[in-house]
C-alpha cells in the first residue's frame, strides 16, 4: 500500500483548464519519471554479470517455452519482452493465466520452461503461487523485481534486481522502464546479439534524450477527450497498453490499446470525425503498419497523433518527437517521452496522478 499524498497543485474548479509548468513538475510521478535514465544505468550495471551468465546459460540449453508471469504495468512489460525473445531466439513465449494455480489449484507441467516473473513490490498473493508452482513443477525462475526483500526475490533461481529505488506514486513510471531494460538486455545476451548489447548500453543516455523531447502538443487535443485509442505493433504493443493503462489511470480518460493490424476490425466502427488516436511507430516494418493504419484513421477523419522513429526527432501539429535508435530499444524511449505527457495531461484535467482514486500501489489478487 502507499499512502495517499497531497495534490501536488491545487486542481481547477472544472477540472479542465490547464495549470502551471511548476504544478505539473511538482508531482511524483514526474520526478520518479525524470529518474529513469540513472535508474536503468543502476539496473545494467548492477546486473551485468547476472545476465550474461543467464544468456550464457540458455543459448547453451533452451527452453521449449516461456512463461511470463505478471498484472498490470509489469504485464505489459511482459509483453514487450514476449516479441523480443520470441523474434530474436525462436522461442514461443506466452502470458500465465494466475487464476489456474491460485483459484483452480491446477497441477502444472512445466520441464523445459523459463518463467519469467516481473513485479514491483515481488508481494501479490497469486504472483507468489504462480512461480511457485511452475519452480515445483520443474520450471527455471528468472525474477525481474524492484523490491529484492520481497518473497518473489527470495523464490527466484535467478535474481535480476531492477534497481529503480523508491517509487511512491502509484503510477509506475521508473519501474515498468527498468523492466523493459532487463528484457531488453536479456534477450540482447541470449540471442548473442551484438547490435542489441550496443543498443541496450546506450539506453541511459537515450532514455535523458527522450526526456527532454517535447509531446506537450497533444495535451489540448486529449485535454476534453473522453475515449482514446493508442495502437502499435510488435515489441511498441506492450509500450501501448502501458500508455492506455496511464490515460485510465491517471487522467480518468478512456483509453484502449490495439494492435495496428488488429484495430481495422470492430474498433474501426467508432471512429467519427475529431476521434483522437495516439499511434507509436517504430522505424522497422512493425511501425509501417502503424503509419498505414494511421493514415487510414486520418481519412475517416480521426484526430491523429503519432509519434514516430523514423522522422528521428521532427514533429509538427499532429507529429510528437521521438527518436531513432535500435528497433528493440525505441518503444522503451517513446514511453519515457510518453510519461511527461500523460502527467502534464492529468494535472491539465484536475486530477493528482500520483493518487488516483480508488488505487493502491500495491494490489494484492488471489
Amino acid at each position: 500500500m502507499t499512502e495517499t499524498l497531497p495534490d501536488p497543485a491545487p486542481r481547477t474548479s472544472d477540472g479542465g483548464a490547464p495549470l502551471s509548468t511548476n504544478a505539473t513538475e511538482a508531482t511524483l510521478m514526474f520526478r520518479e519519471a525524470a529518474e529513469s535514465s540513472e535508474a536503468v544505468a543502476r539496473l545494467l550495471a548492477a546486473n551485468a554479470d547476472t545476465i550474461a551468465a543467464l544468456g550464457a546459460r540458455l543459448r547453451a540449453a533452451p527452453p521449449a517455452v516461456v512463461v511470463t508471469c505478471a498484472r498490470g504495468s509489469s504485464d505489459h512489460a511482459a509483453v514487450y519482452g514476449k516479441y523480443l525473445i520470441w523474434t530474436k531466439t525462436g522461442v514461443p513465449v506466452a502470458a500465465t493465466a494466475p487464476s489456474v494455480v491460485s483459484l483452480y489449484d491446477a497441477k502444472l507441467s512445466a520441464a523445459n520452461t523459463l518463467c519469467i516473473a516481473i513485479s514491483q513490490s515481488g508481494r501479490s498473493p497469486d504472483l507468489l503461487a504462480t512461480v511457485a508452482a511452475y519452480k515445483q513443477a520443474g520450471a527455471h525462475v528468472v525474477a525481474l523485481v524492484n523490491d529484492e526483500s520481497s518473497p518473489l526475490a527470495e523464490a527466484a533461481d535467478t535474481l535480476i534486481a531492477l534497481k529503480a529505488g523508491p517509487e511512491r506514486s502509484v503510477a509506475a513510471t521508473k519501474s515498468y522502464i527498468c523492466a523493459l531494460a532487463a528484457l531488453a538486455a536479456i534477450t540482447a545476451e541470449w540471442s548473442d546479439d551484438d547490435a542489441m548489447r550496443t543498443a541496450v548500453a546506450a539506453l541511459p543516455a537515450d532514455l535523458a534524450r527522450a526526456w527532454d523531447l517535447d509531446w506537450s502538443a497533444a495535451v489540448a487535443p486529449l485535454q476534453t477527450a473522453t475515449n482514446l485509442f493508442v495502437i502499435a505493433r510488435g515489441p511498441g504493443f506492450g509500450i501501448a497498453n502501458e500508455a492506455a493503462l496511464k490515460m485510465k489511470e491517471t487522467c480518468a480518460l478512456h483509453a484502449e490499446s490495439f494492435s495496428s493490424a488488429e484495430v481495422r476490425h470492430g474498433p474501426m466502427q467508432l471512429v467519427q470525425d475529431g476521434f483522437p488516436l495516439l499511434a507509436l511507430a517504430t522505424s522497422d516494418a512493425a511501425g509501417d503498419g502503424v503509419r498505414e493504419a494511421a493514415a487510414e484513421f486520418a481519412g475517416r477523419g480521426a484526430h491523429v497523433l503519432i509519434a514516430d522513429a523514423r522522422l528521428d526527432g521532427r514533429h509538427g501539429d499532429s507529429v510528437l518527437p521521438a527518436l531513432v535508435a535500435h528497433p528493440t530499444i525505441e518503444p522503451i524511449l517513446m514511453v519515457q517521452s510518453f510519461y511527461k505527457l500523460v502527467n502534464a495531461l492529468s494535472v491539465a484535467r484536475g486530477f493528482n496522478p500520483d493518487a488516483p482514486s480508488h488505487l493502491a500501489k500495491v494490489t494484492c489478487t488471489l
